[in-house]
């Protein structure tokens, strides 16, 4: 008793201060309340098994400042002190508090914490917080939802192709027999050398490779691959395909627009964007551009997150990821890991192809499948995957990565391996060519005896795979389920793709690069025709060249822009689809119309440059007439351009085929021969330039006397017909050829 009561004397005098202000902060209610919401940690990230603390001072929230708020509260919260409560309670030790944000240290003995206020403190548990990616933020994981189980199974699974050579063909396995199963819950890595099938295998499990040349079956809670799983899946796809002129907030907002059902309001699905975000440690580039070739925009790792972000915002059953981590480093690679395991651990069904895991990443698997030129090598637990090689006679000689290990193997590379016995008795009774400089078994020779092997043991277990899944049938029917579930109305989903085909193309078209290019076009022809006679016969030859040369131009400029429209975006196209986020129709249409705005708008300042520095006949009605021809001209070649480019849907092929088209339709105009032969004459009635000049002319000089010569004097209501005949023809012709286009080559 004296010892206590002089230990807690010393206690006192040495730090009297210190303690009346840990007991007014253990006693005050509103101590969380005083710091800024946002309150993060910068020393890492923080474990999940780790043991109950106390923490004086501010909990975790979300954050709800800004980017500089939320850097101060990192550095404030390294400077809280965590007191461990067992400590507390039996009057040990209070040392160790970290306080270099503070300006001082403390170290005594004695002090106790009265029992009344360690119960009315509260606890918490690193268990409770969930990791944010990038900073330690503490995150509410939406995730944890409800989701329908699928069970993946997959046997005996083979893939071919027919290689077109210039005499013969030749048929090539990309995968043979490949068996494995896949629960929720699980991370699966699939590993192998480049050109082993991982990427094929996945496409195949994905539903996004249904080809006459895949052999085996691939079920889903034992029902075969449906149209309700398209919403249930989210593939990741080895490219970042991402429009680079959209934000990360616009593009995971514009995701959960179209892919979240369609009970949730429009406020609901732009939360669950947000929380994707804060989730994925986006929140500090939400407002940053993507970015692209050409575009400054956010990190590799940050573009990583997105495309994965678009996939888990609607709570996929089975996320597919094709080389995540690829092009990461090893610690953003980490993290991307931990934020799989995190969905899996919700009940959710990963599978990853990854190159070269580090040996952290490697241990982060559940399950592991090695292919190699297209065979199995192993299938099981990632943790037993070197137990099952040294079995068979393949060892390391020194320490190394497992997951290198793993590839060499499937390479067939066998040094610093041990050789199999197996394997050396082979080799030694065959021709000794076939050993290697090094005494080495060959990389076939080696590859055939993993895939035996392998076989071996896969005819032990083959009965585990076939043995059907114990389900209630409602997870059965609802896979079984043919109904496709859009996330918004026809409507909704076209108005979505115009706002946002808007905001991603007004950087192009708006470019100093074409405007310059319009506008000294129109400027350099307002010189040439410097206020033109139109009262002489030889005035009005000289202002026909004039208007047949902005029949050419605002026929020749559409075609070529419109052009790049679909093959550019046929990845996008592509993912989006096979996603089920909108109806063609929807997206053809925004698509098109999209446009219209700003393809009209430098026109608008074409003309009225030429216009009033021509001399052209000055009053509203010919103007507004001459403007309207323009427009119709427009809208009918970029109809050209977009079913060149949706037909052949190559860049090379279709910058050949409408230079020769929009060439023919110049020469067919009307301006450079006038009388064309009966056999060839119909040309001309295909050229939107014969049309838009024809128009032009009658505008201009239709109540002129004498009329120029080859004017034909009525109100032009033939050229105003082919022409929007053109415009609905052409837009028709690309619909239907993008309804023939393969959503995956």
């Amino acid at each position: 008793m004296e010892k206590s009561s002089n230990s807690t004397t010393l206690g006192r005098t040495k730090s009297d201060q210190l303690l009346e202000t840990l007991a007014a902060v253990f006693k005050s209610p509103t101590s969380q309340s005083d710091l800024a919401p946002g309150t993060s940690d910068s020393g890492g990230t923080l474990s999940r098994k780790s043991s109950r603390r106390l923490v004086v001072g501010a909990s975790p929230a979300r954050s709800s400042g800004g980017g500089s708020r939320n850097a101060h509260i990192r550095k404030a919260r390294s400077a809280q002190m965590k007191l461990d409560l067992e400590e507390l309670s039996s009057g040990a030790a209070l040392s160790r508090a970290s306080s270099a944000s503070l300006g001082f240290s403390f170290s005594f003995t004695g002090f106790t914490v009265p029992p009344d206020e360690i119960a009315g403190s509260k606890l918490f548990s690193d268990d409770d917080i969930p990791e944010d990616i990038e900073a330690g933020i503490c995150r509410p994981k939406f995730q944890a939802e409800p989701t329908l189980p699928i069970y993946l199974k997959f046997r005996e699974v083979s893939y071919k192709v027919v290689i077109k050579g210039m005499t013969s063909s030749e048929e090539r396995d990309i995968l043979n027999g490949i068996s494995g199963d896949v629960s929720p819950g699980e991370v699966v890595a699939l590993m192998g050398p480049s050109g082993s099938g991982k990427t094929t295998l996945l496409n195949i499990l994905g539903g996004r490779l249904t080809h006459s040349a895949v052999a085996g079956s691939v079920t889903y809670n034992d029902q075969p691959y449906s149209k309700f799983l398209k919403s249930r899946i989210g593939f990741v796809t080895q490219d970042d395909v991402l429009f680079p002129h959209l934000t990360v907030k616009e593009t995971l907002t514009y995701a959960a627009l179209l892919r979240l059902p369609l009970t949730l309001t429009k406020q609901q699905k732009e939360k669950r964007a947000l929380d994707v975000i804060y989730e994925l440690g986006l929140d500090r580039c939400q407002d940053t551009m993507i970015g692209g070739s050409f575009v400054r925009g956010v990190s590799g790792g940050e573009r990583k997150r997105v495309c994965i972000g678009n996939e888990i915002i609607i709570k996929p059953s089975l996320l597919f990821l094709d080389e995540p981590t690829s092009g990461l480093d090893s610690t953003t690679a980490l993290r991307t890991v931990e934020t799989l395991q995190d969905i899996a651990e919700a009940g959710k069904t990963v599978l990853t192809t990854i190159h070269q895991p580090s040996s952290r990443l490697f241990h982060k698997f559940d399950k592991l499948i090695v292919l190699g030129k297209g065979n199995l090598l192993y299938f099981g637990k990632a943790s037993e995957a070197t137990d099952y090689f040294s079995s068979i006679g393949c060892s390391p000689l020194i320490a190394m990565n497992p997951a290198e290990f793993l590839l060499d193997l499937a390479n067939g590379n066998l040094n610093d391996i041990s050789v199999p016995p197996e394997l050396e008795d082979r080799v030694q009774m065959e021709n000794s060519e076939t050993e290697t400089r090094n005494g080495k078994p060959p990389p076939q020779v080696v590859h055939e005896y993993l895939v035996e092997a392998y076989e071996l043991r896969f005819s032990e277990n083959e009965n585990k795979l076939m043995d059907p899944l114990h389900l209630d049938e409602e997870p059965k029917l609802k896979v079984l389920s043919s109904k496709r579930q859009w996330g918004a109305s026809w409507w909704q989903q076209y108005c979505i793709l115009f706002i946002r085909g808007i905001k991603e193309r007004r950087h192009d078209y708006f470019s100093w690069l074409r405007i310059t290019q319009v506008l000294s076009t129109a400027i350099i022809l307002g010189l040439l025709w410097w206020q033109s006679d139109s009262k002489t016969s030889r005035g009005r030859q000289d202002q026909a060249g004039l208007l047949f040369f902005i029949a050419v131009f605002w026929g020749f400029f559409p075609v070529f822009t419109a052009i790049f429209t679909f093959p550019q975006e046929r990845a996008m196209l592509s993912k989006e689809r096979a996603a089920d986020m909108y109806r063609l129709s929807a997206y053809f249409l925004a698509r098109t119309t999209s446009d219209l705005p700003l393809d009209l708008i430098l026109p608008v300042l074409f003309i009225l440059v030429v216009y009033f520095m021509a001399g052209l006949r000055l009053s509203a009605g010919p103007f507004f007439l001459s403007m309207l021809t323009v427009f119709l001209c427009i809208v009918a070649a970029q109809g050209l351009g977009l079913a060149i480019g949706a037909t052949l849907m190559d860049l090379k092929r279709a910058t050949t085929l409408a230079s020769v088209t929009v060439m023919t339709f110049m020469l067919a105009g009307g301006f450079f021969v006038e009388r064309v032969p009966v056999f060839i004459s119909w040309i001309r009635y295909l050229s939107f330039n014969y049309h838009t000049y024809k128009l032009l002319l009658k505008v201009q000089y239709q109540d002129m006397v004498p009329p120029l010569k080859g004017i034909q004097t009525d109100n032009g209501s033939r050229e105003v017909g082919a022409l929007v005949a053109m415009i609905f023809g052409y837009r028709l012709l690309a619909y239907l050829s993008l309804r023939r286009m393969k959503l995956h080559s």
